[in-house]
This record gives C-alpha cells, sequence and structure tokens, in this order.
C-alpha cells in the first residue's frame, strides 16, 4: 500500500507541480487549498505525510501544524512545512510547533522527493 499525503497550499501552480510529483512517485494524494479543508481532509484522507504551505487563507500552517500536532490521533502524520518564508525565525517556529521538516520555495523537486522518502521511512 502506497503513502498518502496531502498537500495543502492555495496557489493551483505549486499544487499541481507538488501533485505530479508525489504521484510520479508513487503516492496517494488529497489537496486542500485552506486550513479548514486541510482539518477535514485529515480526518477522512488520514495521510501519512503532510505538505504544509505557511501562507493560507483562514488558519495559517503555522496554526494548522499546531492543530495536527495537538490531536494525538495523528501523532504518526509527518509535516513538512513549505513556505517562501525562510528566516530563521520562521524555520524556528515551524519546528517549534512541531514541523517534521522546513523547505524554503523555490526548492529542488529532487532535493523534496527524496525528503518526503525519508521522512516516510522514518
Amino acid at each position: 500500500m502506497s503513502s498518502k499525503i496531502l498537500i495543502v497550499d492555495d496557489e493551483p501552480n505549486i499544487v499541481l507541480s507538488l501533485e505530479f510529483l508525489m504521484l510520479q512517485s508513487g503516492y496517494e494524494v488529497a489537496i486542500a487549498s485552506n486550513g479548514a479543508e486541510a482539518l477535514e481532509k485529515m480526518e477522512n484522507f488520514q495521510p501519512d505525510l503532510v505538505l504544509l504551505d505557511v501562507m493560507l487563507p483562514q488558519i495559517n500552517g503555522f496554526e494548522l501544524c499546531q492543530k495536527i500536532r495537538d490531536n494525538s490521533a495523528w501523532d504518526r502524520v509527518k509535516v513538512m512545512m513549505l513556505s517562501a518564508k525562510g528566516r530563521e525565525s520562521e524555520v524556528s517556529k515551524g519546528l517549534a510547533l512541531g514541523a517534521d521538516a522546513y523547505v524554503t520555495k523555490p526548492f529542488s523537486t529532487r532535493d523534496l522527493v527524496r525528503q518526503v522518502a525519508r521522512l516516510l521511512a522514518s
């Protein structure tokens, strides 16, 4: 059975490219374009990993990461934050809230696929 990845991003071009990459890598994929939709997908889709943008409408990525970490049913879910905000303070905040990885945009697709595989294997 392939791992499930939830892509949470409100930028259609990024979603298309991430979805293509993850499907090519053999993962099952679901998409949410905002934090509220992502919480609903967390319940129904039950992902193994969440690719989470920081800048989201309604509930931002930091808040969503915290909500995921506050729910013990999702303890096994890996969270990789993706953001154009790459300052040390944002990276530290994401990791402090429980993200397993923080990747700044633009990113190497090869490196991203490698990091996803590494997280899912851990």
